[in-house]
C-alpha cells in the first residue's frame, strides 16, 4: 500500500503519534482492550489514506510501569526493562490491529527482540515511512531511567517529524487535572518555557527539551474522542499545542 498525495487540509507531512499505555485499557482497570485498541488503528489507517505519514510510541503503563515497581522496591533499572518489554506487548497488538485493516506496519524494537519484531535502524525505519508503512517504535530509548515521552520526541526528531502529536485521556493541557478538579483550565496554547516552568506534566523535562531544541511542536488531544487523530492534523477540535511562540 503506498501512500497518497497529502490533502491540503493537513499541516504536516510526518508525524509521531505517542499513545499512552493507559489509552489502551478503554474501559477496563488494566491490560488491552481490543476494541479501543481496533478503534485507534482505524482512525492511523484513515489518516495513512491521506498521505500522512505516521509514526507511533505507545506507553507500557497499561501492564507495567518502570516507577511503581521502583516505589515497591525493585531496583529502578530492572523496573524500567520490564516497562519496555510491557510496550513491545502493546506494538504487537497494535501491529495485528492494522494488518486486519490492510495497513503496512513494522515494529521496531530498542532492544533486540528478533523473533517478534525488528531492531530499531534508523535509516530502515525512515525507508519504511517513504514506503508509506507505519513504524512503531518498541521498548523505549532501550534504555532505563528514560520514559516513552523523551523517547517519543527522540523518534520524531530521528524522523525528521514535523510534529509529536500525544493522545491522552483528556482534551489537552490543563492546569491541574482535569479527572480529578471539574474547574480545571485548558490550555489553547502553550510555549516550551512555560511548560517547564508551571510543571505541566505534559512529558517530563527531558521529552521538552528534546523538542524545543528541534523545533517540534507538540499536539496534546484526546485519542479516545473518535476522530480525534485526523481533526488535530488540521488544527481542528479541542487540543493543546506546545510550540514556541514570537
Amino acid at each position: 500500500m503506498s501512500s497518497s498525495t497529502k490533502s491540503d487540509k493537513y499541516l504536516y507531512n510526518r508525524v509521531l503519534l505517542k499513545i499512552s499505555g493507559e489509552s489502551l485499557m478503554g474501559k477496563q482497570a488494566y491490560g488491552i482492550d481490543t476494541e479501543m485498541v481496533n478503534r485507534v488503528a482505524g482512525e492511523i489507517a484513515d489518516v495513512i489514506a491521506q498521505g500522512i505519514q505516521v509514526c507511533l510510541v505507545i506507553g507500557g503503563g497499561n501492564i507495567f510501569r518502570g516507577v511503581s515497581g521502583a516505589a515497591a522496591g525493585m531496583e529502578r533499572a530492572t523496573g524500567d526493562y520490564m516497562g519496555m518489554l510491557a510496550t513491545v506487548m502493546n506494538a504487537l497488538a497494535m501491529q495485528n490491529a492494522l494488518e486486519k485493516i490492510d495497513v503496512p506496519v513494522r515494529v521496531m524494537s530498542a532492544l533486540p527482540i528478533s523473533a517478534v519484531c525488528e531492531p530499531y535502524i534508523r535509516r530502515r525505519a525512515m525507508r519504511h515511512m517513504e514506503k508509506g508503512r507505519v513504524v512503531i517504535f518498541a521498548a523505549g530509548t532501550g534504555n532505563p531511567f528514560f520514559t516513552t515521552d523523551t523517547a517519543a520526541a527522540l523518534r520524531a526528531s530521528e524522523m525528521n517529524c514535523n510534529a509529536l502529536l500525544k493522545g491522552t485521556r483528556v482534551d489537552g493541557v490543563y492546569d491541574s487535572d482535569p479527572e480529578k478538579n471539574p474547574d480545571a483550565k485548558r490550555y489553547d496554547s502553550l510555549n516550551y518555557m512555560e511548560v517547564l516552568s508551571r510543571d505541566l506534566k505534559v512529558m517530563d523535562a527531558s521529552a521538552i527539551s528534546l523538542a524545543r531544541e528541534n523545533s517540534i511542536p507538540i499536539l496534546v488531544f484526546s485519542i479516545t474522542e473518535s476522530g480525534g487523530f485526523d481533526a488535530v492534523l488540521k488544527h481542528e477540535g479541542p487540543y493543546t499545542i506546545v510550540e514556541e511562540q514570537s
